[in-house]
């Protein structure tokens, strides 16, 4: 029974000493597991923080291109809205242009016409073009040019005179529809100012 009760003493220090080592192990433990988390937490806040500023950067980003493109939509139908209404302008502008009387006012302008292409090419020896309406106009005016004649051929256009040196090197389209041509981008962005709106 002795023998007995020394093996119950000796099995009950070893499992006192076991305790205490389990319960040390275990408070070191968390020890060890509490100061981890403690230096774990700043990281984490920073991996944390960021994720957040990533986060807020791409849907800025995200928030900017969908405004950037709904801006450069608004923009382009405005822009297509002012091109179509300088489409009818332009058109209206070239019927009333081609139905005009050919007036006092219209021979003065040809003269001019007349006067500008031939200071252009810098000599009145030049052959002048027109379309059969302004034929008598244009004749007319080359009286006052010496050195200018009429052809006999007629072009297509709205009115006013295309002007050829005779010797062929030079020309110049001075007619109604190549001045309107000229004049359309200033037009344009005039009416497109009018409209705040700049292409």
């Amino acid at each position: 029974m002795t023998s007995n009760s020394s093996l119950e003493q000796a099995i009950d220090k070893i499992l006192e000493k076991t305790e205490e080592e389990i319960v040390s192990d275990l408070k070191n433990s968390k020890t060890t597991s509490i100061q981890f988390l403690d230096d774990s937490l700043p990281k984490l806040e920073q991996e944390y923080d960021q994720i957040i500023s990533n986060g807020k950067k791409e849907a800025d980003k995200i928030e900017k291109q969908i405004t950037g493109s709904s801006d450069l939509e608004a923009r382009n139908k405005q822009l297509n809205i002012v091109e179509e209404s300088i489409g009818k302008v332009f058109t209206k502008a070239l019927e009333q242009i081609a139905n005009a009387e050919r007036s006092g006012d219209y021979s003065n302008l040809i003269k001019s016409l007349l006067e500008e292409s031939t200071k252009i090419l810098g000599t009145t020896e030049v052959i002048v073009f027109t379309n059969s309406k302004d034929r008598e106009t244009v004749q007319s005016a080359l009286s006052q040019f010496s050195g200018a004649e009429l052809s006999s051929e007629t072009i297509e256009c709205l009115g006013g005179v295309k002007v050829k040196s005779k010797d062929g090197a030079m020309t110049f389209d001075n007619t109604l529809d190549a001045r309107i041509e000229r004049l359309k981008p200033l037009i344009r962005k005039d009416i497109a100012t009018q409209f705040g709106v700049s292409n």
